[in-house]
């Protein structure tokens, strides 16, 4: 039986704009696998799609609330999605 994977949104709020936030998302999404997309959002916010298996967006949910090193993650907001298959991690 194969792992369950899972599909979140998630908004992450915080000095999450100009810190290479996106770049730095994609690059972790990359190195564990995950399938989905990134963007900055008019308010400040960082928003995206994220597909994996439960541990791995769990790891994956991990770094978002730390961000990289210039960031400063405030919240990070999940919601459950319909299970959605992505080929790779995009920035938009």
């Amino acid at each position: 039986m194969s792992p369950l994977r899972r599909t979140i949104h998630f908004t992450v709020s915080g000095r999450v704009q100009g810190v290479f936030f996106r770049a730095s998302t994609k690059q972790q999404a990359d190195l564990y696998g995950v399938g989905g997309w990134v963007r900055n959002l008019r308010d400040g916010n960082v928003e995206g799609v994220a597909t994996a298996e439960e541990a791995i967006l769990e790891l994956f949910l991990g770094w978002l609330r730390q961000g990289p090193e210039l960031a400063k993650v405030l919240k990070v907001e999940t919601r459950e999605l319909e299970l959605q298959e992505f080929d790779v991690f995009e920035i938009r």
